[in-house]
């Protein structure tokens, strides 16, 4: 598909230019300079959005992510990406508003701050990126969602036959079922926008992170102390060559914990008028937000790591480190599958509608693209053909390329990498420098620039060893049968 940069910019998100006399009242108190509702959110309220974003299923893969790089390196590299994280958001916040921080224009998605700074080719690639990113995590959401459903299975076949049952089960047909629910999901008109979904999906992220940081906790006083070693795992467990692909894969793994720039300025979109300026205030949300994800993080990953040593599972839940009791497991993997029913949709609805916008200017005169045809359920209800057909091959597509790389660590470990460079260091810093005018070569300039060379590097990295644990999976996995 060719995407000029009018189209990316336009059909990313729709207009969000909204005119007093739209709303139905006069300009006055109850507008904000845009003529939108005045807002009214806080630091506190921005905080805790970014948390109910930001903890998911990443966390449960940063217990093994630790087992690769030991004490010393581990909690230092998640400290590290804390750092960067925090510091990129920064820039961003700052791109919240072209010009001045207090009366500029708004910006009010990452793809309108990257649209009102870039241009050309730069613009492109994000919504490419973006767009991939998408599909990436939606692969990535039916497999964990599928193993969960495949975990709860397991869990009861070991409680009731005992652990040395191998209770083999296979993940295709859970991954079929989460594939049917997405197809009817998907067709629900705004299903993002419905006003329990982000509470729902907090609580259950909440519920499973901390019935995995119990579980640690209560492994290692079961242990009577921590295992683990300062280098992580040993050679002679895993080769050294193993070792250095599987320790790259842990930097993806825990940059995929950190990729949430995307969702940054919709947020900072929601925090009141100033003064203080929306940047001061989103900087200090970032900070809290930052201080508490990571503090949750090492929690989680240093417990997953201090109970289970260099046998810490790729998935602190599913893996079976744990099997009583039985049905907490099955409440924490429920909980996960309920969360990433609602994560898939949220996800995807920006893809969903840059698609069917563009379907539609493209072939405005075709019934098939803009018409509706009506169905008889239990009421009538009026279906778009292009809509539901396209979104069911998407969701078709990804349902069987899941089916065929069933891995969540190496999938999730390739997504952190592909989505961590360009989207929360490359993009941030581009429009930094050219929202401040920071001039080249100046000690600034130099300073930003090696700061997201580096952040490539490490980038390349973790998808050189995603892509290794990919290939070493594949020996001994058959698509559709195991």
């Amino acid at each position: 598909m060719a995407m000029a940069d009018n189209v990316v910019a336009t059909y990313y998100y729709p207009p969000m230019e909204v005119a007093a006399a739209e709303l139905g009242q006069t300009a006055g108190s109850k507008l904000d300079d845009d003529g939108r509702n005045k807002r009214t959110g806080t630091m506190w309220t921005a905080s805790s959005h970014i948390i109910t974003a930001v903890i998911g299923s990443g966390v449960l893969s940063l217990g093994w992510a630790i087992a690769q790089l030991g004490w010393v390196a581990g909690p230092a590299v998640m400290l590290l990406f804390s750092l960067v994280t925090y510091f990129t958001s920064s820039l961003l916040a700052d791109c919240y508003r072209s010009g001045d921080q207090s009366t500029g224009k708004r910006n009010y998605t990452y793809m309108d701050a990257v649209n009102a700074n870039l241009s050309g080719i730069k613009v492109q690639i994000c919504g490419v990126l973006q767009y991939a990113n998408i599909v990436g995590v939606s692969i990535g959401y039916t497999i964990a969602a599928s193993i969960s459903m495949l975990a709860i299975k397991r869990a009861n076949c070991f409680h009731g036959n005992g652990h040395a049952d191998p209770c083999k089960v296979s993940s295709v047909p859970y991954m079929i079922i989460f594939g049917v629910a997405q197809v009817f999901f998907s067709q629900i008109p705004d299903f993002d926008q419905i006003s329990w979904l982000s509470m729902l999906a907090a609580a259950m992220s909440f519920t499973y992170s901390s019935i995995g940081l119990g579980l640690g906790i209560v492994q290692v006083i079961a242990n009577g102390g921590v295992k683990g070693s300062l280098t992580g795992i040993s050679i002679g467990t895993v080769t050294p060559m193993q070792k250095v692909w599987r320790s790259t894969q842990a930097f993806g793994d825990i940059a995929f914990a950190y990729s949430y720039s995307l969702i940054l300025i919709e947020i900072q979109d929601t925090i009141r008028a100033p003064p203080p300026s929306e940047s001061t205030v989103m900087k200090r949300a970032t900070m809290v937000s930052v201080a508490v994800t990571t503090v949750f993080y090492m929690l989680c990953g240093c417990m997953g790591y201090a109970a289970f040593g260099d046998a810490a599972p790729g998935n602190l839940l599913t893996g079976f480190g744990f099997y009583e009791p039985f049905w907490l497991l099955d409440v924490a993997n429920a909980a996960i599958v309920v969360h990433l029913v609602g994560a898939y949709q949220v996800y995807c609805q920006p893809l969903f509608a840059f698609v069917e916008k563009w379907a539609a200017k493209r072939w405005p005169e075709s019934t098939f693209v803009t018409g509706e045809v009506e169905v008889p359920l239990f009421r009538t209800y009026k279906v778009n053909m292009f809509r539901a057909t396209w979104r069911t091959a998407f969701v078709v597509a990804t349902t069987v390329v899941s089916m065929m790389l069933p891995f969540f660590n190496d999938v999730v470990g390739f997504l952190g990498a592909l989505g961590f460079w360009p989207l929360t260091v490359y993009f941030p810093v581009e429009m930094y420098v050219v929202q401040k005018k920071v001039p080249k070569w100046s000690t600034q300039w130099v300073c930003l620039q090696m700061l997201s060379l580096g952040c490539l590097a490490i980038s390349l990295a973790a998808a050189a060893g995603s892509i290794a644990g990919i290939k070493s999976d594949l020996k001994v996995y058959h698509p559709f049968k195991t």
